[in-house]
């Protein structure tokens, strides 16, 4: 299980990748009220007394946090609820790659299977320049309609962009990371008011730039307040994932002790006081989705420049009503999956008073995004649905009658917010006609008895699964398992094998044991089976994750039983520890070498009852290790932040996880030296791998990018810091009896949802 932090982080940088909030493609209405709700005396949809209607579609999903705002929703349901609504400039295909020719339309072959893909509304054509910068032309469709009835320009797509590079711009976007010309003299040094007072300090007394009555009402009113709630958003976060209960028995859920009788002020307190008063760090690291700065008053959110800056971004170009050209300083891959953009109406948003391009003025007041965040709770787009209310944790669209590629045949869509248990026999019940269980063992199970036996596609419910975009692992901190002062060194890398030569021979004991062959497998190499770039057992150089001893030969041999395996594993882990430096007396390590331990710690969230697809595995391993004098403790605990805290800090020593990944395979942020998540992980410091995973970020040639991928691989298990566990499957569930599943659009996968083509789904 993932800690909470991480979870949230990924999920939310997952969920901004081209292909979700895009993937619906050109959308429209033209009459639909997007505050409306629906009239009281008028039945739900989809509750009628007989169940859902035939004319809507109800969706089982967890809970909302009420922003349905593409700049500012806070977590992936509110995003899949956008998918329906917003359109975004071009979206991906079954393997997750862009498609720019969404216009025209394109047609890629998947499985043999040839498909036209017109999910997007624009033509992008890329130009790698002679000085090494390259340019994005768009050419958008010129028949686009908002709900309101209002025409959708490049306008639109300029001040969308413009809002996600605004300086005090604190939502979900990967676009600020592009190397887009002129971004940083356009950025300048404009902060937010608030977060300058609030690094200034409270004893500050240079007021150029707020003045001394600002700073006290900050720090005598606003800090207190506004931290109330950001401590609030943590223990809604708790309670939506099952840790209910007084502020006392959620707060520990989170890293915290607080007394019996705390209050959510206390909370907060102890969140500042566990920071020393650094409320900048603080609600940075603490956050649970929802940014601080976002709950502090208008006139705090505001940015203040402190320098000179730039009038506009140099890259980003108009070229036409319906063109623009976006340049970047140089080659970078992810620019083509973060530059699918969802355009947002310019005239609901923002403000056409103040858009005039050809003066600098993109919509609103830079460094002012408060007209923006005022339509947060009621979304207006071009999508397939416009949106009509969300009411009692429940989500209302309609459909739009003048959506591009068809009015939907489904008149009304429900979300209707549930926790997981209640899923399948919601989905039984006849109450929902969608729903993406955890899918496991037990899942199946339920299934297959609610489908009389015939599995988990029958009369009552018919389910698809895809392999989820991400993967289980174990991971160690290389600073904190070694040998003497240096974790590159051979020694150190020694020990860590040690540990996960054995750990690795129990995966398949543990994966089959907790997911079945059937909804997971073991991988070799730390990257998800859904990537392009992942190694397969025909290429050239494959083998078993630490499947060779200390001196590079084949720990195993075909026809192994798995109690040799597991004998073979224990010895080569001996001499692993015999070349790392330690004592090795009597086929049993006696003493540790200078720097290093008789006995690591691995810690798992399987809530002390090793409910955890790791957790046998690492028992397994834990007892080999014992046999020969290696102490490896197994640390099973039910508080997931416990563990994100000891990661986050770099103090935890080993640790089981699960990464979740997106369509392109960077591996910068995990890997790289200077990657913010390999220092609260792995702690790699390797030259060689920096340099690789530079030139993999330079070239858009898959074959030349997948084989320096591999060369990062092999690097980072010869850095034998992470243990790749399991690829498992996810599931969606749908009612046989209610959806004409034939109408289902075809080969969904983990890039291409059941809901595209959604305009063609049919009930019964």
């Amino acid at each position: 299980m993932k800690n909470a932090k991480k979870l949230l982080a990924l999920l939310l940088a997952l969920v901004m990748c081209l292909g979700m909030l895009s993937a619906c493609g050109s959308k429209s209405n033209s009459d639909a009220d997007p505050t409306a709700t629906p009239d009281s005396n008028a039945s739900e949809p989809g509750t009628d007394e007989q169940g859902p209607k035939l004319d809507t579609l109800t969706i089982g999903t967890s809970y909302f946090d009420g922003k349905f705002s593409s700049f500012f929703y806070t977590n992936a349901y509110e995003s899949d609820v956008l998918s329906f609504i917003v359109g975004g400039m071009y979206g991906t295909d079954r393997v997750g790659a862009p498609v720019f020719k969404a216009l025209t339309g394109e047609t890629r072959a998947y499985n043999g299977v040839e498909y036209k893909y017109e999910n997007g509304v624009s033509d992008v054509d890329v130009v790698e320049n002679s000085d090494g910068t390259v340019t994005y032309k768009f050419k958008m469709r010129e028949d686009l309609k908002f709900s309101d009835g209002e025409p959708v320009t490049i306008d639109d797509a300029i001040f969308s962009m413009y809002v996600q590079l605004d300086p005090t711009f604190d939502g979900v976007s990967s676009l600020p990371s592009l190397p887009i010309v002129g971004l940083a003299d356009y950025l300048g040094s404009m902060q937010p008011k608030g977060s300058l007072i609030a690094a200034a300090g409270p004893d500050n007394t240079d007021f150029t730039f707020w003045t001394e009555a600002e700073q006290n009402t900050f720090w005598n009113d606003v800090v207190p307040a506004s931290g109330e709630q950001f401590a609030q958003t943590i223990l809604d976060y708790l309670e939506a994932n099952g840790y209910s209960g007084t502020v006392a028995e959620q707060a520990p859920n989170w890293g915290y002790e607080v007394a019996e009788d705390a209050t959510v002020a206390d909370f907060w307190d102890a969140i500042v006081d566990n920071f020393d008063g650094d409320i900048v760090t603080a609600v940075d690291v603490e956050t649970a989705g929802t940014s601080f700065w976002s709950l502090v008053p208008a006139e705090y959110q505001v940015g203040v420049e402190t320098g000179e800056a730039a009038p506009n971004v140099a890259g980003i170009v108009r070229t036409g009503d319906y063109s623009m050209e976006v340049t970047l300083e140089q080659l970078d891959v992810q620019a083509q999956y973060q530059l699918g953009i969802s355009i947002n109406p310019m005239h609901y948003y923002g403000d056409p008073a103040q858009y005039d391009y050809d003066n600098n003025k993109f919509g609103f007041t830079k460094g002012d995004l408060s007209i923006v965040r005022d339509k947060t709770p009621s979304p207006i787009g071009f999508g397939p649905y416009t949106f009509v209310s969300w009411e009692n944790n429940t989500v209302t669209l309609k459909a739009n009658p003048n959506y591009y590629l068809g009015e939907p045949k489904i008149k009304n869509i429900v979300f209707r917010s549930m926790d997981d248990k209640d899923l399948i026999p919601a989905l039984e019940a006849g109450t929902v006609d969608v729903v993406s269980p955890s899918y496991n063992k037990q899942a199946v199970e339920q299934i297959s008895k609610i489908n009389n036996g015939e599995g988990v596609t029958g009369s009552v419910i018919t389910t698809q699964s895809v392999a989820n975009l991400g993967y289980g692992y174990a991971g160690i901190a290389a600073k904190n398992i070694k040998v003497g002062d240096d974790s590159g060194s051979e020694a150190s890398k020694n020990l860590r094998k040690a540990i996960c030569t054995e750990v690795a021979v129990y995966r398949s004991l543990a994966v089959d044991s907790y997911y079945g062959s059937e909804l997971a497998n073991v991988i070799n190499y730390p990257i998800s089976d859904t990537s392009w770039a992942a190694p397969q057992v025909t290429d050239e150089g494959y083998r078993e994750a630490f499947s060779v001893d200390v001196n590079g030969d084949p720990i195993y041999t075909d026809g192994m039983s798995a109690e040799e395996r597991y004998a073979a594993a224990q010895k080569a882990a001996l001499g692993f520890l015999e070349a790392a430096g330690y004592t090795v007396e009597d086929g049993k390590v006696t003493a540790a070498p200078e720097g290093a331990k008789m006995d690591y710690v691995v810690t798992v969230v399987g809530a002390g009852t090793g409910d955890h697809p790791a957790f046998l595995a690492l028992s397994e391993a834990s007892k080999a290790l014992n046999e020969i004098g290696f102490n490896l403790i197994v640390n099973d605990i039910s508080d997931f932040a416990q563990m994100s805290n000891a990661v986050n800090a770099g103090e935890a020593e080993m640790f089981a996880m699960a990464w979740n990944a997106t369509p392109d395979p960077d591996m910068y942020q995990i890997y790289h030296s200077q990657g913010g998540s390999n220092e609260k992980s792995y702690w790699v410091k390797d030259a060689e791998l920096d340099e690789l995973i530079m030139a993999a970020r330079s070239s858009t040639d898959q074959t030349y990018r997948k084989t320096i991928y591999k060369e990062c691989l092999d690097i980072v298990a010869d850095w034998a810091v992470e243990i790749p566990l399991y690829q498992r499957q996810n599931a969606i569930c749908f009612s046989t009896e209610r959806i004409n599943i034939s109408t289902l659009t075809p080969a969904i996968t983990t890039y291409w949802s059941w809901y595209n083509d959604i305009e063609k789904l049919e009930m019964n």
